[in-house]
């Protein structure tokens, strides 16, 4: 894969989500001599990648400055940032919660900004990233943004900004309710009388060949698993406790309003 880095990154905070990226696209080729990461800390990133513990004096010609930090601090880094950056620096924000109006409140000049929502998935190129720009920014940069996803898995440009908090619980926060689903399915197990160990390693088996499945058929979840559940057999008995009332889907909807609303609280500043 042959990809046009930009010819420096600067990213503010490199947490578990901004790590999984870096680490990714150094994977892929990245010169590490291109990065700059802000962390208050001071610790390692990887070798070669420069981290500073305050802002430089100025921003190296052709930076990408990529917002990595938690939500809750970007008042005081839009305060500290905001002077070193110039209307052609575009800025890709990672941010849950924070609106693109809010972000050209905070950074004035700058003219390209593109707010991106990426899984954990990305750090080993399977992940889903959800991305949303507006009209001020230019398509060379939402291009750009476009060419550095490409490695970290699959790109969704949202139309409307006001779908992005719905995205994100889906995408954003999927990985963590999935996480969570195989470890209620191994400890079921569990209860019905198989080792912990063995049921913890054939659970996570279990949904990982099954989403590959999914992901390479041409049939949709739902007709592959009415495929598996031949009538009055084990897997229809289940899946009739699922179906239920429509509790599992109720369940979900309910676990994504809950991510979507907090989202849109984190919006309004709560």
């Amino acid at each position: 894969m042959t990809i046009d880095w930009p010819p420096h990154l600067f990213l503010v905070g490199c947490g578990n989500m901004a790590g999984q990226i870096l680490s990714r696209w150094l994977a892929c080729g990245l010169d590490p001599a291109r990065v700059t990461v802000l962390r208050p800390s001071g610790r390692a990133v990887a070798d070669g990648v420069a981290v500073v513990t305050d802002y430089p004096p100025a921003l190296p010609a052709g930076t990408l400055v990529l917002l990595g930090m938690k939500p809750y601090q970007i008042g005081a880094v839009a305060d500290a940032l905001a002077p070193h950056c110039r209307a052609d620096t575009p800025m890709v924000s990672i941010l849950a919660g924070t609106t693109l109006a809010e972000l050209r409140a905070r950074f004035p000049m700058v003219h390209d900004i593109v707010r991106a929502m990426p899984n954990l998935p990305v750090g080993i190129g399977q992940g889903v990233t959800a991305l949303y720009a507006d009209v001020r920014t230019s398509t060379d940069v939402t291009s750009q943004v476009e060419t550095l996803i490409a490695p970290l898995g699959q790109a969704e440009w949202i139309a409307d900004e006001a779908q992005f908090n719905a995205v994100t619980a889906l995408s954003g926060c999927g990985p963590a309710f999935l996480f969570r689903f195989v470890d209620a399915l191994a400890r079921a197990a569990e209860a019905i009388g198989i080792p912990a160990e063995q049921a913890a390693r054939m659970a996570l088996g279990t949904v990982q060949g099954a989403a590959s499945m999914a992901a390479s058929a041409s049939d949709s979840p739902a007709a592959l698993a009415d495929q598996v559940a031949s009538p009055g057999g084990m897997t229809r008995k289940g899946l009739d406790m699922l179906d239920a009332d429509d509790r599992l889907l109720r369940l979900l909807t309910d676990t994504l309003t809950a991510a979507r609303d907090r989202g849109e609280a984190m919006a309004r500043g709560e």
